[in-house]
């Protein structure tokens, strides 16, 4: 197994990414459409050749550890110029991760399913990864590439990461852990070469993770019970996401996370998931704020987000920044926060020119739309995020069971320019809760039945009584 960057300082590795073409600091503010055509025209180019992984020992029986034979197959198609690795019909156990090499495709026929093992220790030893915004060396996700150009992930077949039979109980065990690698990451913790975890630790591996890579397409698979984040580009750029269907309850089971990332496609992808449908992030706290390596460019269109812990969210680790997302055409059946823009004070960072349109809801058990600048596990710093340029429009919802718009910033930065347009919820328990000194302005806002405008705001002092 590869371990990248194992002697790199931060300092070191913040160029060595900027290298990658990470997002782009040009000003202007595409469309969705211009964003869309660009990551199609930069779409993977892998040659014609195929090779079959039962040519190269898998039997697909779901007995014996196929994982060696893949490998050998993918290797193959690498060294030879790249080219398409086909997997058919069958179940393929795989003891450990896989790694993507550049120019392949891994191909999934209909009917066949990768098996990954449930072990933790099958996914040692440690690999350069981003968990929850911070760099590490943890447990190599089940999928992974680094650095990778024009590579693919595709067919009609299955991925199941096992992630309930042993995985699903770290989350009870990940605190200590967890607050480690926070405090690793702040201004007086330790470069990334120095935050090993791995054996011993519980912080659970994302199912497939693109670390620094370029051109990458995912489409028309099916995901299925993640350890963790299930798709995972982090300091990527072109990544297109199409078809798939992503469906794993366990708790931060988030479907897609472009995280510092640019020129992200998201389109006509079906989601049940534990956690946030699609969050976009770009790192956290001190580490996020200093690399700066935003993600931007990125759409989500023609989705569907069946039943899922909260829609498509933004943050809550957005210290790099995230700019120039539209996301539109998409339907809803249920899930609590629908459009969820979330950072606390440790952030920092910018969120703009954020663009939200033609969305059909039927039922949103929090609120349909919710910025909230305290999220929970503040450690105590003071770097109000900005939220600025936003339009929502022509959203409709049956249902909104506690807010219908919950909109919060800090008393040391508001909420700038965020227009509601077009929004009619038939049912809102309590239709708007503004904190005073937001900039938020109502268009043609319908909820109950009523036109809705900021006198019916209801002060954040109120009591939610409900948790966050």
């Amino acid at each position: 197994m590869i371990q990248p960057l194992a002697n790199m300082s931060l300092s070191r590795t913040l160029p060595c990414l900027l290298l990658l073409g990470l997002p782009s600091l040009l000003p202007g503010t595409p469309s969705a459409s211009e964003i869309a055509e660009t990551v199609l025209a930069h779409a993977p180019r892998i040659p014609a050749a195929e090779w079959d992984i039962t040519d190269f020992g898998a039997k697909g029986d779901d007995q014996r550890d196929d994982l060696p034979a893949l490998r050998r197959a993918l290797r193959t198609a690498h060294e030879a110029g790249g080219g398409r690795v086909r997997v058919p019909a069958g179940v393929y156990s795989l003891h450990g991760p896989v790694v993507l090499l550049s120019g392949v495709e891994l191909h999934l026929d209909r009917n066949a399913t990768l098996s990954f093992s449930p072990d933790p220790d099958n996914y040692l030893p440690p690999v350069l990864t981003r968990w929850e915004g911070t760099l590490l060396f943890n447990y190599s996700p089940l999928i992974y590439a680094y650095q990778a150009t024009d590579i693919a992930l595709t067919g009609q077949g299955t991925i199941d990461g096992n992630g309930e039979e042993v995985f699903s109980t770290w989350r009870e065990r990940q605190k200590e852990d967890q607050q480690r690698l926070r405090q690793l990451g702040s201004r007086d913790g330790a470069p990334p070469q120095e935050r090993l975890f791995g054996a011993g630790h519980f912080l659970r591996p994302s199912m497939v993770q693109f670390f620094g890579c370029h051109r990458v397409r995912v489409a028309d698979l099916t995901f299925k019970d993640s350890p963790f984040w299930v798709i995972h580009p982090v300091f990527s750029r072109y990544v297109h996401i199409t078809g798939v269907t992503i469906d794993s309850h366990l708790l931060n089971n988030d479907g897609v996370n472009p995280d510092s990332s640019s020129h992200v496609l998201i389109e006509h992808s079906r989601f049940r998931t534990g956690d946030d449908a699609v969050a976009i992030k770009s790192g956290r706290d001190h580490e996020g704020r200093t690399l700066g390596l935003r993600s931007e460019n990125i759409v989500v269109r023609h989705c569907h987000f069946e039943k899922v812990h909260n829609g498509v969210a933004i943050g809550s680790e957005m210290s790099g920044s995230v700019r120039q997302v539209h996301v539109h055409d998409c339907t809803v059946g249920e899930g609590r926060n629908l459009l969820y823009f979330k950072s606390n004070l440790d952030r920092g960072g910018i969120v703009e020119d954020v663009h939200v349109s033609n969305i059909t809801v039927d039922t949103a058990t929090v609120s349909l739309v919710r910025f909230m600048t305290n999220y929970h596990s503040w450690r105590g710093e003071h770097h109000p995020p900005v939220f600025r340029r936003f339009l929502v429009e022509n959203i409709t919802c049956r249902k909104a069971s506690r807010f219908g718009l919950w909109l919060e910033g800090h008393p040391d930065s508001p909420l700038r320019d965020i227009v509601l347009r077009n929004i009619r919820i038939e049912q809102g328990a309590r239709p708007l809760r503004l904190r005073p000194g937001d900039d938020v302005r109502l268009e043609r806002v319908l909820i109950n039945g009523q036109s809705i405008d900021l006198s019916d705001a209801e002060d954040p002092a109120t009591p939610a009584d409900l948790m966050p």
